[in-house]
């Protein structure tokens, strides 16, 4: 065994190292796995493009250590290079090939002087990366200097931007100048103005303020007027209800007088009892018969809500009560329902009917918004208005139904109602009276 066998591994460069392992790696195809020690039988496994990626750190210790695997590696490389690895295993590399390549073979086949070539061929890398080191700086260097002249065409494209910018920043500055010394002027225009309408305010207040002092005055004034109107006014009306005192005595006695008249006089003629009273002409719907209107007898209305009143006029013979429902539910009692408010006026009615024995007729607004109507009591008529026709009309219409002379009592709080019945001769009463009237009952 020759010396140079027991001498250390050379140190191989990178290149050269990386070369050894990719050539070692191929080389593993196809080899028999016992003839691989155990670390390279997984490594073998994979695929060439990642063994040597891969388990390089690995080919290249049994490289080192195994002498037989790198023989055996070696026979398969020279093989796999032809004229190449058959000239470098004979000693003599061409002056041509790749260092690196040469480098390579020679450490795995070991020809006589492969020492030297490894060394030959290292001083060839170092001196192509050198030179490939130093191409690199010099493309750096120009590159920098490429970049130093751009950068200095920019600056001096920028610095004339900015000598322009810089222009028209100065003109903009001069126009600014003289926009805050127009609007300094402008301002101190409109202060002056400020002050002089805070001055005509000032004395439009004053004239406002004495205005309102001379209105509160006049409104004082009128007020007096219009409490010494208003106490006129009240020794007025009781001026007027004692001359009316004295005038429904005298009326009161002209109806006994007549009342007596007529009972002699329905005793001269013989009249029987009518089996239909004209309100019930009235209230039928599908053959209204109008009744004879007569003179209007000028009778006026007495003292509106006064129930003794009411009892007075249905003590007349054969009185007849007309009721306008609701104006008289709302008024006495508006806080229930209507059909609540329905019932309880009707029975009311006809506890008053019985008592008295006066023909009493109610009459209340939209029959066809009424449903379920319960049967209303003895001597009482209940009517609804039809459609198109309101509760005011209906109890015209019945006023004008009866003859001249029968006392018909209106109830309504309405002063339109209560002026229509009284042309036609009926006794107009406020629907105070009727409450009292029921709630005394």
């Amino acid at each position: 065994m020759r010396d140079q066998d027991f001498e250390p591994e050379p140190a191989l460069p990178e290149p050269v190292r990386q070369r050894v392992i990719t050539l070692a790696a191929a080389a593993i195809t196809g080899m028999p796995s016992d003839e691989l020690p155990m670390a390279l039988r997984r490594v073998a496994k994979f695929a060439p493009n990642r063994r040597a990626r891969l388990g390089g750190p690995i080919i290249a210790t049994q490289l080192s250590g195994d002498p037989l695997l790198r023989q055996r590696l070696a026979t398969r490389v020279v093989e796999e290079a032809g004229e190449l690895g058959a000239a470098i295993a004979g000693g003599t590399p061409p002056a041509a090939a790749d260092p690196v390549d040469v480098a390579a073979l020679a450490y795995l086949a070991r020809p006589e002087g492969w020492r030297d070539l490894i060394v030959a061929a290292s001083s060839a890398v170092r001196a192509d990366t050198a030179s490939a080191a130093v191409e690199e700086r010099i493309r750096e260097i120009e590159q920098r200097v490429s970049r130093a002249e751009h950068d200095r065409a920019v600056a001096r494209v920028e610095a004339d931007k900015l000598r322009d910018e810089l222009a028209r920043l100065r003109d903009e500055a001069g126009g600014l100048r003289e926009e805050v010394r127009a609007l300094g002027k402008a301002m101190r225009e409109a202060q002056a103005r400020e002050r002089k309408a805070s001055e005509m305010l000032a004395t439009e207040k004053g004239r406002a303020a004495r205005a309102t002092a001379d209105h509160e005055a006049e409104v004082r004034r009128l007020k007096s007027k219009l409490a010494e109107a208003e106490s006129l006014a009240g020794a007025a009306r009781q001026t007027a209800k004692d001359a009316r005192a004295v005038d429904d005595a005298r009326l009161w006695l002209l109806l006994e007088t007549i009342g007596r008249a007529a009972v002699g006089l329905r005793r001269e003629l013989a009249l029987e009892p009518a089996d239909r009273l004209p309100a019930d002409f009235v209230a039928d719907v599908h053959a209204e018969q109008p009744g004879a209107t007569g003179g209007a007898t000028g009778a006026r209305a007495l003292d509106a809500d006064d129930p003794v009143r009411l009892d007075h006029l249905l003590a007349l013979p054969k009185a007849h009560l007309v009721v306008d429902g609701y104006n008289v539910t709302k008024r006495g009692f508006a806080e229930i329902s209507l059909e609540q408010q329905r019932g309880r006026l009707v029975n009311g009615l006809g506890g008053l009917a019985a008592q008295t024995g006066a023909e009493v007729t109610v009459v209340f607004d939209g029959a066809e918004r009424v449903v379920g109507l319960p049967p209303a009591p003895r001597g009482v008529r209940v009517l609804f208005s039809r459609k198109g026709e309101t509760a005011d009309e209906l109890i015209r219409r019945l006023v004008r139904a009866e003859p001249a002379g029968r006392p018909v009592v209106v109830v309504s709080s309405d002063r339109e109602v209560a002026d229509g019945v009284r042309r036609h001769g009926a006794y107009p009463l406020g629907a105070d009276a009727l409450l009292r009237r029921l709630a005394r009952s």
